[in-house]
């Protein structure tokens, strides 16, 4: 990275198909502007994302990892997002461990017809990984 171009963070989306993807393709066709630093994953439920898939994430060199899904009480699935929100609890303990900042774990609920609060929550999450700068922890111990 040169010290013309600003450092922008790299970030993992998994966004549950129902809810959270639905609201990103309406944040897109309803042309609202947010950076495209997120690279979206669709996922069947909130509820199916393991803390595997977020330390592959880092170990790849995500610099931030968002989990999206249905608010509470409105999963497809009936409790998937329940099921997220106390195992991906867990996720920010055991990135402090490896040696992860924590707050580049976000979990975040957003409904198909909330476009404009996705678009704001991947803002939100871009300028708060931005002081942290790239994450680099997890990659150093590649073999």
């Amino acid at each position: 990275m040169s010290a013309q171009t600003p450092y922008e963070p790299k970030i993992v989306a998994f966004l549950c198909k129902w809810c959270s993807s639905a609201g990103s393709d309406l944040a897109g066709v309803s042309r609202i502007q947010y950076p495209a630093n997120a690279t979206p994953i669709t996922v069947a439920c909130s509820g199916g994302v393991s803390p595997q898939f977020v330390l592959s994430a880092f170990h790849k060199g995500a610099d931030g990892v968002l989990v999206s899904g249905c608010h509470i009480g409105d999963c497809h699935y009936m409790e998937g997002n329940f099921h997220a929100r106390r195992k991906l609890y867990l996720v920010k303990e055991l990135l402090e461990f490896t040696g992860v900042e924590p707050d580049r774990f976000r979990m975040s609920w957003v409904s198909a017809a909330e476009g404009a609060k996705f678009a704001q929550v991947v803002r939100d999450f871009v300028e708060d990984l931005r002081p942290l700068g790239p994450q680099d922890k997890l990659k150093a111990e590649r073999p």
